[in-house]
C-alpha cells in the first residue's frame, strides 16, 4: 500500500506537530499475559488518540490538492472528529462534525474546543455518516470519509515507530472501527518485509469486520452497541475490507465484559487510562493468553478518551449501560 518513502516522509510531517509515542513493556503485564508484551501508547498523542496521525496528513493533503476547499465535514464517534477538528482549524478551514445521539459527552466537548461545530444526528455512527456526506455536498464543504489513503499514510506512522523500535513481533492486536488502525499497521508490516502476524480486534456486539472476514464478503450487523465507541460500526468500510481479508491474520471478537477488565488492567498495571476501544487489544490478547505465551507481542492501546462517569463504573467492577 505504501512504500518506506511514503511512510518516512508521513513520519516527518506528523512529527512536526508531536513527538513520536512510546511504546512500554510494562512488567505487571507481562505476569499477566505470561508474554513479553509491548503497549503502543497512542494514548499519549494531542488528542489522546491515534486518529490525531490521519488528520495531520489529510488536512495537508487537502489543502495541498483541493486549495479552493473552505472547510471539512465529517462523522465520528469522537476520536477521529477532534484529530479532523485539530488539524482543519489549524490550517484555516471550518470543522464541520457530526457525531450520533448518545454519543461521548467528554468527546464532543473536546471536538468542540479543537474548533468543530458539532452536530447531533442519528442513532448510530452510521446514519451520522450519511448526513455528513449529504450536507457536505449541499455546502461544498470537503468531505472526509472514515477511511481515505492519506488517513492511512498518517496513521501508519505509529506502526512504523513501533516496528522500528521493537523488531521481531510475533504478533500486534489491533482494535478494528472503520480498519485504519488495522491497515495501517499491515501496510508497514509489508514495507518492512515483517513476518509479524497482524489480528483485528472487535466487540462481540459490533462484529461486522470480524463476519466480513470469515466469509470473505461484506457483511453489515443490525447495531453496534458496545461502550467500545471507536468500535460501534454497522458497516464495514469496502476499502479497508480489501486490505485487512487479506492481511491480518485472524479478527477475535471481546466482550464487554473483557474489554471492561482489561481497561481495569491497564489502570491498575500501568495508571494508563483506556477507552474501551484503546484497551480491546488487550482484551483480546488477555482472551488468547495461552496462545501468546512466551511470544514477543504487542498491543494497541488506540486511545484513553473515555468519559469520567463510564470509568468510574468500570473501575467499580461494572459494565457501562448504553
Amino acid at each position: 500500500m505504501f512504500s518506506i518513502s511514503e511512510i518516512e516522509q508521513a513520519a516527518t510531517l506528523v512529527h512536526r506537530q508531536m513527538p513520536p509515542t512510546p511504546q512500554y513493556s510494562w512488567p505487571l503485564i507481562n505476569q499477566e499475559i505470561g508474554a513479553e508484551v509491548w503497549v503502543k501508547h497512542e494514548n499519549h498523542t494531542p488528542t489522546g488518540a491515534f486518529k490525531v496521525r490521519g488528520g495531520i496528513t489529510f488536512i495537508d493533503w487537502l489543502k495541498r490538492n483541493r486549495p479552493e476547499a473552505r472547510g471539512i465535514c465529517t462523522a465520528t464517534r469522537g476520536n477521529h472528529g477532534q484529530s479532523q477538528a485539530r488539524a482543519a482549524t489549524a490550517a484555516g478551514l471550518t470543522a464541520k462534525i457530526y457525531v450520533p445521539e448518545g454519543n461521548s459527552v467528554e468527546k464532543n466537548a473536546a471536538m468542540a474546543a479543537f474548533g468543530a461545530e458539532v452536530i447531533v444526528f442519528g442513532s448510530d455512527f452510521d446514519e451520522a455518516r450519511i448526513e455528513a456526506v449529504r450536507v457536505a455536498e449541499a455546502e461544498g464543504l470537503a468531505v472526509v470519509p472514515p477511511f481515505h489513503r492519506e488517513l492511512v499514510r498518517g496513521v501508519a506512522t505509529y506502526a512504523y515507530e513501533l516496528f522500528s523500535t521493537v523488531p521481531d513481533l510475533d504478533t500486534v492486536y489491533v482494535p478494528i472501527g472503520c480498519g485504519s488502525g488495522i491497515c495501517s499497521t499491515i501496510a508497514v508490516r509489508d514495507a518492512l518485509n515483517s513476518k509479524t502476524r497482524i489480528v483485528g480486534v472487535v466487540s462481540t456486539e459490533a462484529q461486522a469486520a470480524k463476519l466480513s472476514f470469515e466469509t470473505g464478503r461484506l457483511i453489515e450487523t443490525e447495531s453496534a452497541r458496545t461502550f467500545a465507541d471507536g468500535m460501534a460500526v454497522r458497516v464495514p468500510v469496502a476499502e479497508a475490507f480489501e486490505i485487512y481479508s487479506k492481511g491480518a491474520e485472524r479478527i477475535v471478537a471481546v466482550s464487554e465484559t473483557e474489554i471492561a477488565e482489561a481497561v481495569r488492567c491497564y489502570f491498575r498495571s500501568t495508571h494508563n487510562a483506556a477507552e474501551g476501544a484503546g484497551a480491546a487489544a488487550l482484551a483480546a490478547l488477555m482472551q488468547e493468553k495461552s496462545l501468546m505465551a512466551g511470544k514477543r507481542v504487542g498491543v494497541i492501546l488506540s486511545g484513553g478518551n473515555i468519559d469520567t462517569d463510564q470509568f468510574t463504573t468500570v473501575m467499580q467492577g461494572r459494565i457501562p449501560q448504553l
